[in-house]
């Protein structure tokens, strides 16, 4: 277990959830990942759920706006910025779309909805009282990220451009998988086209960590979710499988190799 005390821009600092059915969603994700959960009022008839674990933050949750109508549930990435206002000018330069903001969300932070060249939607995020999730290296917690679009030759560029990222190769890897570099840090990838599901929009996938693949696998299915990949493994790496919430939304459970 890692605790994380300090956001550093250009890092995934928070992930957050939009589903058609929060209370739902609260049970599935408190019963998968042990997640505890505390409501806060956004407006009338609405509320915001934070999720933690040991006492500190790890994701959120919320009802689906209108503005989302016509979009499936989903899970939304934050990318840590100094400067949302200079990401939002920034981006367009690079090729990206502004489609929100930036706006100032209460004291906590602010916030931009970027669409990159190929069509994947993120969130940059300045931040203010809220830093994003404080526990990682744990049961529960997120711990990767893929961009699976097929026209990475167009995203590395953006990313590079905005956030200071470098996209490698693996040495001894021939799939044509990109690992995303932030400083020394590897926290991401973008998979070659031939590693995505066809007729998917471009969109980031979120991995957790957890503590047995299959086993966390087959508690997702007993809560309702289904399994839209059946846990495989990449040697060297560890094991992971993509389900869907009993909502629909995508996301990743990864079990790392045990170290040597």
């Amino acid at each position: 277990m890692a605790h994380i005390d300090k956001t550093v821009p250009g890092s995934f600092c928070w992930m957050e959830l939009s589903t058609t059915d929060q209370t739902a969603a609260k049970t599935f994700y408190t019963s998968l990942f042990g997640w505890t959960a505390n409501d806060a009022p956004m407006g009338p008839g609405q509320f915001y759920t934070m999720f933690f674990l040991d006492g500190r933050e790890v994701a959120a949750g919320y009802t689906m706006t209108k503005e989302e109508a016509g979009m499936p549930p989903h899970w939304n990435l934050y990318i840590a910025v100094e400067s949302a206002d200079a990401a939002a000018a920034r981006a367009p330069e690079l090729g990206g779309k502004v489609l929100a903001g930036p706006f100032d969300v209460f004291e906590a932070g602010r916030l931009a909805v970027i669409q990159d060249p190929t069509g994947a939607i993120f969130h940059v995020w300045q931040p203010l009282k809220h830093g994003g999730i404080r526990i990682s290296n744990v049961h529960g917690a997120f711990c990767w990220a893929d961009l699976n679009t097929p026209n990475a030759a167009a995203a590395s560029p953006f990313y590079s451009g905005l956030f200071g990222w470098k996209m490698e190769k693996g040495e001894h890897d021939p799939s044509g998988y990109l690992h995303i570099k932030h400083g020394d840090t590897f926290i991401g990838g973008i998979p070659s086209p031939e590693q995505i599901p066809p007729n998917v929009p471009p969109h980031w996938m979120l991995y957790f960590q957890v503590d047995d693949c299959d086993a966390s696998v087959a508690r997702a299915t007993e809560l309702g979710a289904s399994t839209l990949m059946p846990p495989m493994s990449l040697e060297g790496v560890g094991r992971f499988a993509v389900i869907a919430d009993p909502q629909g939304a995508a996301l990743s459970l990864f079990t790392p190799a045990p170290r040597g």
